[in-house]
């Protein structure tokens, strides 16, 4: 179940709890990161439905969603869609933005390439 925080909570907790993490896409050395520095990483099969992203269910466990707040606005190539489950993720030129779970700390990039699908995002 999906609740908002009322109260900034750690990014692990957040992990843990909310099954999003909460951030606007950002650079940092040639790489898209989450506000806490960790990388950022696009889905292939996310190709194959322009606008949406298709990982979820299982996939979702282990790519956790770069999520959009309410007041947060689409700015030049970093737009904002609605996932199935109705909340907002962030997109970087049409690929919905995602972090990988078992990057530990900021600068990880232990899932790219992964599966010949996952992607470190660009800009």
């Amino acid at each position: 179940m999906f609740f908002k925080p009322r109260h900034t909570i750690p990014l692990v907790l957040a992990l843990a709890t909310l099954g999003a993490v909460h951030a606007q896409p950002r650079e940092s050395g040639g790489i898209l990161t989450d506000a806490a520095g960790f990388t950022l990483y696009v889905f292939d099969n996310d190709l194959t439905v322009p606008g949406k992203s298709v990982c979820i269910n299982a996939c979702a466990l282990s790519w956790v969603h770069l999520a959009a707040k309410e007041a947060d606005k689409p700015q030049g190539d970093h737009t904002i869609i609605v996932r199935d489950d109705g909340q907002k993720q962030w997109v970087y030129k049409g690929r919905p933005l995602y972090r990988f779970v078992n990057d530990k700390k900021p600068g990880d990039q232990l899932a790219d390439g992964m599966r010949g699908a996952w992607h470190v995002a660009k800009p």
